[in-house]
């Protein structure tokens, strides 16, 4: 069973402990098109879930990212700054966003599991 999660939004969690590594999924990427620039959260922001956490620029269009949980981020993935494209070639490993510190680690119990975002992905096209 995966220990990733996902929102309607197109955010994956992937959760290390009380941190949870945030990226936007394969399906959000494709939408985005190149991806030319992110502005990733700084460390010591408080999230909320569902709140603006930064901004993804591509070629096409420019989204906020949205944190699937409430909590503090703990890094910010500056490997974005000089490479944004990493969104596009590794959009749930080296492309990731951004690190929070749960505020409720039972917070990702009410996200997606891959299944079920699957499914809600299937049921876009």
């Amino acid at each position: 069973m995966s220990d990733v999660r996902y929102t309607k939004e197109h955010e994956w969690i992937r959760l290390e402990g009380e941190v949870g590594v945030v990226g936007i999924t394969d399906y959000a990427q494709n939408a985005l098109g190149d991806v030319v620039y992110v502005e990733v959260p700084e460390a010591g922001k408080a999230l909320k879930a569902g709140g603006e956490a930064g901004v993804i620029e591509s070629v096409k269009a420019a989204s906020e990212i949205y944190s699937p949980v409430t909590g503090e981020v703990v890094e910010g993935n500056g490997a974005l700054e000089a490479d944004p494209a990493l969104v596009n070639s590794s959009p749930q490993g080296e492309g990731w966003i951004f690190k929070v510190k749960l505020a409720n680690p039972g917070d990702v119990d009410a996200l997606m599991t891959e299944e079920d975002y699957k499914a809600f992905v299937d049921g876009l096209d």
